[in-house]
C-alpha cells in the first residue's frame, strides 16, 4: 500500500505471441531457468507498495508462489480487451492500477516506485526513455521530415493510473484501437506525467529480442586455480603439451595444472563444484589419465546444461622451464577439446622472480578465468 492507497498490478498476458514464432504463449518461454511470465511477476510480488496482482491470461501456467495474485482473469482477443476484463474485477475507484506488459521481465522495483509516485502527483504516469537514434517521418520509402528527438520518448510499462480514470477512459474510448493506455488518457485530456524509464526494461516480442536478453543476462564467470609439486621421474605436461624438463608434476592424473585450472573455472561458472567432486583422486579410473580427457567430460557437462564458452584467459606460474615456446600449442589443445576457435583461448606464462614455492622450483601453479553464456 502506498500512502493509504491500494496498489494493484494488472498484467495482460493473453497474447498469442505470433511475432515470437513459437507454438505456445511466448510468456512460457524459458528465461533463466523458468517461464518468462514468472520473472515478470516477481518484481511486483516483491515490491512493498504493491498489494495485489491481477493476471489476465488464456493458456499460461504459473507455478511459482505468488501470494499477491488475487485474480486470474480470462484474456480477450486483444490487449485492450484483456486490460478491460482485468479492470472489471477492480472495485476500489481510488486504487492505483499498474498496467504492465507480461513480456517485460526486467522491470525493476525502482521503476515501479517512480510510476506509483507519479500517479499520486497527477493521477496518470508512464515511464519513458530518451530516443537515441535519429527518427525520420516517412511515406513509403521516402523521408518527409526529421523529428526532433529531444521531444521524443520511447514509452514503457508499467503505466499507472487511478482506477476511476482508467475505467472512464476505457468506457469512453476503449473501442478505439490504441497501443497503450496513456493514449486513452490523452483522448480525454487527462494530464499524463512521464517518469524516468529504464533502457533494460525491454519488451520481448521477437526471437531477436530473446536472443539479446539471453546473450547478456545469462552470462556467468568462472575462476579456477590449481597447483602441483614438481618431482623427478614424472613427465611435465601443461596444456596437453609434453614439455622437456628434468621434473614433472605430481598428481593422480597427468597433473596438468593448466587444464585443471580451466576445468575448475568451467565447473565454477556452471555451479557444479570442483574437480575433486567430479574426478576424485581416489578413483582408479582416473589414475594417470590425460587431463584433456577430463576436460572433454567437463565440456559435455556444460553442453548438457545448454551453455557455451565465450572466451578463456589462463596463466601458468613457473620459474622454470621457459614456457613461451609452448603457449600457442596449449591454447590450440584447449580450444580443440572445447570446440572453440583458437582466438577464444589466451594462455600466458609468468614467473614470481624467485619468490615462493614456484620461484624456488618446488611447484607450478595456474589460474584461469572464463565466460560462458546460455546457448540460444
Amino acid at each position: 500500500m502506498y500512502d493509504g492507497v491500494k496498489v494493484i498490478a494488472l498484467i495482460p498476458a493473453a497474447g498469442k505471441g505470433s511475432r515470437m514464432k513459437t507454438e505456445r504463449n511466448k510468456l512460457m518461454v524459458t528465461l533463466e531457468g523458468r517461464p518468462l511470465i514468472e520473472k515478470t511477476l516477481e518484481a511486483f510480488e516483491n515490491h512493498d507498495w504493491v498489494d495485489e496482482i491481477i493476471v489476465v491470461t488464456r493458456d499460461i501456467v504459473i507455478e511459482g508462489d505468488f501470494r499477491k495474485i488475487s485474480h486470474r482473469v480470462q484474456g480477450g482477443d486483444t490487449r485492450q480487451e484483456s486490460v478491460a476484463r482485468g479492470l472489471e474485477v477492480i472495485e476500489d475507484p481510488e486504487a492505483y492500477v499498474l498496467v504492465h506488459d507480461g513480456a517485460r521481465p526486467y522491470v525493476t522495483g525502482d521503476l515501479i516506485s517512480r510510476v506509483i509516485e507519479g500517479i499520486a502527483e497527477t493521477g496518470a504516469a508512464i515511464p519513458g526513455v530518451r530516443v537515441k537514434d535519429t527518427v525520420k517521418k516517412v511515406e513509403g520509402n521516402r523521408v518527409k521530415k526529421t523529428l526532433n528527438r529531444e521531444e521524443l520518448l520511447s514509452v514503457q510499462t508499467p503505466q499507472g493510473f487511478k482506477a476511476r480514470l482508467l475505467k472512464e477512459a476505457y468506457g469512453r474510448f476503449g473501442e478505439q484501437a490504441v497501443t497503450d493506455e496513456a493514449t486513452l488518457m490523452e483522448m480525454m485530456d487527462q494530464p499524463v506525467l512521464t517518469v524516468e524509464g529504464d533502457y533494460r526494461n525491454i519488451k520481448i516480442t521477437t526471437p531477436e529480442d530473446l536472443a539479446g536478453i539471453k546473450g547478456v543476462n545469462q552470462m556467468k564467470i568462472g575462476i579456477g586455480y590449481d597447483v602441483h609439486q614438481l618431482k623427478s621421474h614424472r613427465d611435465l605436461i601443461i596444456g596437453g603439451v609434453k614439455i622437456p624438463y628434468e621434473k614433472g608434476l605430481m598428481g593422480h592424473s597427468d597433473a596438468d595444472v593448466l587444464i585443471h585450472a580451466v576445468m575448475d573455472a568451467l565447473l565454477g561458472a556452471l555451479g557444479e563444484g570442483d574437480i575433486g567432486q567430479h574426478f576424485p583422486d581416489k578413483d582408479e579410473a582416473y589414475k594417470g589419465i590425460s587431463s584433456l580427457v577430463l576436460l572433454a567430460k567437463t565440456r559435455d557437462l556444460m553442453m548438457a546444461k545448454g551453455y557455451r564458452i565465450l572466451n578463456i584467459d589462463g596463466v601458468v606460474v613457473a620459474q622454470k622451464p621457459k614456457l613461451a615456446p609452448y603457449l600457442l600449442e596449449m591454447a590450440k589443445n584447449i580450444a580443440g577439446v572445447l570446440c572453440l576457435e583458437p582466438a577464444m583461448v589466451n594462455i600466458k606464462a609468468t614467473t614470481t622472480e624467485g619468490m615462493g614455492f614456484t620461484g624456488l622450483g618446488e611447484g607450478i601453479a595456474a589460474e584461469a578465468v572464463l565466460l560462458i553464456d546460455k546457448e540460444l
